[in-house]
């Protein structure tokens, strides 16, 4: 009998420690700080809790908007890519007109440009078919929004350099697609990506490899007219480019 409530009496113990939670009687500002430490320190998990812990109890206040933030940063950090779009979002929408809500953008910006299957992905990947460069654009557009409204912030000159790269890197990938359905006969649908990137992607070095999709293409097609007028254009842009014609339907190329 004595060993069956000394046992239940641990128990309860265990289960009391269980409970415990170190910060019942914490004001926001130690929350906010141990919080703080816990991110610094690049344990992000625990920093993400003292966040939640922080907005749960004190949802208003400089503290709570601050741990909004923060933890986006936290959980991109922890590789929880979704929830720190989320954040991002939500700190957007909440305070609109937030001192720091420039670096809401600039963090939406760089989650999305980071992402493993964003940028380097899309121009390497065998099959360009299956890639979907939205996290590029999403962060392209984050980008954007950041250097318009606010051309005056700390972060706008790294997004804007971000953004250059962001333009090159998506004109090469519609143009790896192009040539992807040029190899396999899909003309039409070459020639779609080519003038999307044209139109879309005017300043892009790809706009190069654009033209000479354009231009077997139409020659493939047998629309001479199409051809030579995407030829010329090709040559008084690009004079050293080369594209060697062959018989129609003949696969030949480029160089």
């Amino acid at each position: 009998m004595k060993r069956s409530l000394a046992a239940l009496a641990l128990l309860l113990f265990a289960g009391c420690a269980t409970n415990f939670d170190e910060t019942k009687n914490w004001g926001p500002e130690r929350i906010y700080s141990t919080a703080r430490d816990e991110l610094e320190n690049k344990n992000y998990q625990k920093a993400v809790g003292y966040y939640e812990k922080l907005e749960s109890r004190y949802p208003y206040g400089r503290y709570a908007q601050m741990a909004q933030i923060e933890s986006a940063y936290a959980y991109w950090k922890d590789n929880e890519v979704a929830q720190a779009l989320a954040a991002c979002d939500r700190f957007i929408k909440m305070h609109p007109d937030h001192p720091n809500v420039d670096y809401a953008y600039y963090l939406k910006g760089r989650i999305n440009f980071n992402d493993d299957m964003g940028i380097m992905g899309y121009l390497t990947v065998k099959d360009m078919t299956e890639r979907d460069p939205r996290a590029a654009q999403d962060a392209f557009d984050a980008f954007r929004e950041l250097v318009t409204r606010f051309p005056q912030s700390r972060y706008a000159a790294d997004a804007q350099a971000r953004m250059k790269y962001l333009v090159d890197a998506l004109a090469s990938a519609e143009v790896n697609v192009a040539e992807y359905y040029l190899r396999r006969g899909a003309y039409v649908a070459a020639v779609n990506r080519a003038q999307y990137t044209l139109t879309n992607y005017p300043r892009a070095p790809a706009i190069e490899r654009a033209l000479a999709v354009l231009v077997k293409a139409y020659d493939a097609m047998g629309l001479n007219d199409l051809r030579d007028d995407a030829n010329r254009t090709l040559k008084a842009n690009f004079p050293e480019m080369k594209v060697k014609l062959g018989d129609r339907g003949r696969w030949w190329k480029f160089w």
